[in-house]
C-alpha cells in the first residue's frame, strides 16, 4: 500500500505557509520566484550543502497542470534576490497562476526530499515517489466562481515533477509527486474552523459556535469577508474583493527607493520593516538608521479607510453581526490603523489575535485539522469497503 502524507498548504499571497505529517515539519517562504538557468553560478559552491535548503530553492518544473511546463525557477528567498523576480499581481486568480503550483510543488518537494523521509516514500536513484493527501485553499470569491473544480483536477490524476538544481543538499533529486486526494476549502469556512475547533475537530470556542460573526481575511491580493451563521459560511453573504496589502507594500518600497535609494527586495522585507519589535518602521540609509514612518503610515491609513469601508458596508448589511474577527497577514500590518479609525468612528465589537504567528498561520492550521479529519475517516472507511469486496467473492 502506497504511504500518503498529510500535507496543509496555504499559498499566500505573500508566503506559503506549509504543515506536514503529523506535525513534525513545517515551512514559510516568501512566495516570489524568478525564472532561471539550469546552472546558476554559485559563489563557494564547495559550501552549498552548508546553507539551508529553504535558502537556495532552484528547481525544474516538470508538470501537464503548469501553461509554462519545463521551465527552471528560483524560489523564495533566493527569486527575491533576482532581478527578474515576480509576485502575484493584484487582480490576479490565484487558480489560475502558474506561480502558485510553482510554489505549493516546491513546498511538497522539499518536503519529501528531508532525510526524515527516507522511511515515508520510495527512494531509487535519486528519484522519490512521493504521494501526498492535500488539504488547500483558495478565496471565497474564486470557490463562489467554481474554480476550486478546476484547480483541484490539476493536481489529482497528473505526475508533478520538481528536479532539484543547484539547491542545498537536494542538489540532483528528482521528486514524482502524486496526490491521493485534494480538498480544496474556501478559505472564509476554515478560518472559521481554525477559531472554533482544536485539531481533532472538538469545540474549543463554545461562545462563537452559535454567533453571529463576520471573519475578514485581508491578504496580499485580495480580502475574504465570511459572514458565519449557523454555524456555516453564508455563500450569499460572503464576498470577496480585489483589495490586498501588496498594492501598498509596493508603493512603501518604491517611495523608500525614490526618497532614499534603499532598494528592498521583496514586500516580505517591507513587513519585515513595519512588523518587527524593534527599530519598527526605520531603515539603514548609509549606514545611518533612518525613520520612514511618514511614508508607511500616508499609505497604510489610505488602506485602511478602504478596509473600514468594506467593514461598515458589510455590517448594515449583517445587522445582527456580534463581533467581526481581522485575520490573515494584512490584518497585522493594518491592525493599529484600524483600531484607531473603529475607535473614532463607529466603534464595532472586532478583535485580532495578538499572537502573529497564530494570525498568519490561521489558514494553514485549519487545513491541516480538516484534511486530517478527512484522512482519519477514510482510513476508517476502508477496511469496511473492503470487508463487503470480501464477502461479496466467497
Amino acid at each position: 500500500m502506497t504511504n500518503s502524507r498529510i500535507a496543509a498548504v496555504d499559498v499566500g499571497n505573500d508566503s506559503l505557509k506549509a504543515i506536514f505529517g503529523k506535525l513534525e515539519a513545517e515551512l514559510n517562504i516568501p512566495n516570489v520566484i524568478a525564472q532561471d538557468i539550469e546552472d546558476r553560478p554559485v559563489i563557494g559552491i564547495e559550501e552549498l550543502d552548508k546553507q539551508e535548503s529553504v535558502d537556495g530553492i532552484h528547481i525544474r518544473l516538470h508538470s501537464p497542470a503548469l501553461k509554462d511546463n519545463n521551465s527552471i525557477y528560483r524560489v523564495g528567498n533566493l527569486a527575491a534576490k533576482s532581478g527578474n523576480s515576480t509576485e502575484l499581481d493584484p487582480g490576479s486568480n490565484k487558480s489560475e497562476e502558474d506561480q502558485t503550483l510553482v510554489m505549493l510543488f516546491a513546498a511538497l518537494a522539499l518536503d519529501a526530499a528531508r532525510e526524515e523521509n527516507n522511511e515515508v516514500f520510495k527512494r531509487k536513484d535519486n528519484v522519490i515517489e512521493a504521494t501526498y493527501t492535500l488539504g488547500t485553499g483558495l478565496p471565497l470569491r474564486e470557490v463562489k466562481e467554481g474554480k476550486d473544480v478546476g484547480y483541484r483536477s490539476q493536481l489529482l490524476g497528473s505526475v508533478h515533477q520538481v528536479e532539484f538544481l543547484v539547491t542545498p543538499k537536494y542538489q540532483g533529486i528528482k521528486v514524482n509527486i502524486k496526490f491521493d486526494e485534494v480538498k480544496v476549502y474556501p478559505e472564509g469556512f476554515a478560518a472559521f474552523i481554525n477559531l472554533v475547533m482544536d485539531n481533532d475537530l472538538n469545540v474549543i470556542n463554545k461562545e462563537l459556535i452559535d454567533k453571529q460573526i463576520l471573519i475578514q481575511d485581508i491578504g496580499g491580493l485580495s480580502t475574504d469577508v465570511a459572514v458565519i451563521k449557523n454555524r456555516k459560511v453564508d455563500d450569499d453573504k460572503a464576498q470577496g474583493f480585489n483589495l490586498g496589502v501588496s498594492e501598498s507594500l509596493d508603493a512603501i518600497r518604491e517611495e523608500i527607493y525614490a526618497r532614499h535609494e534603499v532598494e528592498l527586495d521583496s514586500r516580505a522585507d517591507v513587513v519585515d520593516i513595519l512588523t518587527r519589535k524593534n527599530d519598527r518602521n526605520h531603515i539603514m540609509v548609509r549606514g545611518s538608521r533612518t525613520n520612514v514612518h511618514d511614508i508607511v503610515d500616508r499609505i497604510l491609513l489610505d488602506l485602511a479607510k478602504k478596509q473600514y469601508r468594506h467593514l461598515r458596508n458589510t455590517w448594515a448589511r449583517n445587522s445582527q453581526t456580534e463581533i467581526c474577527y481581522f485575520i490573515g497577514g494584512g490584518s497585522i500590518v493594518l491592525k493599529d490603523y484600524l483600531k484607531t479609525l473603529n475607535n473614532s468612528l463607529d466603534g464595532y465589537n472586532i478583535d485580532f489575535f495578538e499572537d502573529e504567528k497564530e494570525s498568519v498561520w490561521m489558514m494553514a492550521n485549519a487545513y491541516y485539522k480538516l484534511i486530517t479529519d478527512f484522512a482519519k475517516k477514510n482510513q476508517k472507511a476502508q477496511p469496511k469497503a473492503e470487508e463487503k469486496v470480501a464477502a461479496k467473492t466467497k
